[in-house]
């Protein structure tokens, strides 16, 4: 059973392939993932604007299945926090307010810079970057996070992608630690 919880930036739920493989591993139990209604705005707003191919209801559709997975990763209630607290872009206030009343361990973001640690100590939560997080679940959950490792490659069926293709989409989603944990283990 996961102990470790991590609340997701919008950054890291927008490419659908990160946002998959970290599905995956929540759902396996390598980590228990947090989030708001907020930040799926946030995501699902920033991809439509980006992909005019996608329709608002297919990533609706995401979202909904997102919060029926993971579980009790939706954290409702923290808006109360978000005046107290001081970040370098005040937009983000409503992340680590979430993380806080979600009791995360962690917000995993691409975004680094916008969470400053010594701002986020005095609340007992880290930034790691997704890269840094999956990467350490290869060490803490070996078995549960190469399962979904495998599982994440084999659900991608259309089309369907060699193990160097997806290594190289894992690349293109700022994961070469990752990646190179994958190979060293021998995964897939």
């Amino acid at each position: 059973m996961a102990t470790y919880t991590a609340l997701l930036d919008a950054c890291v739920l927008y490419p659908a392939p990160l946002r998959d493989l970290l599905m995956r591993l929540a759902v396996n139990g390598v980590f228990r993932a947090k989030w708001t209604d907020r930040i799926h705005d946030e995501w699902i707003r920033n991809l439509l604007n980006n992909r005019p191919d996608l329709k608002p209801e297919q990533l609706e559709r995401t979202r909904s299945l997102m919060n029926q997975y993971a579980g009790d990763a939706l954290v409702e209630g923290f808006e109360y926090l978000e005046a107290g607290l001081s970040l370098p872009d005040p937009g983000d206030n409503h992340v680590l307010a979430a993380a806080i009343h979600g009791q995360a361990d962690g917000i995993v973001t691409l975004n680094l810079k916008d969470f400053p640690p010594e701002r986020l100590e005095p609340h007992g939560i880290e930034v790691i970057h997704p890269d840094g997080f999956v990467s350490c679940q290869f060490d803490l959950m070996p078995a549960l996070a190469a399962a979904a490792i495998r599982e994440h490659f084999q659900s991608l069926r259309r089309p369907r992608r060699s193990v160097g293709e997806y290594l190289a989409t894992l690349e293109r989603c700022a994961l070469p630690l990752t990646v190179y944990e994958i190979r060293q283990r021998g995964i897939l």
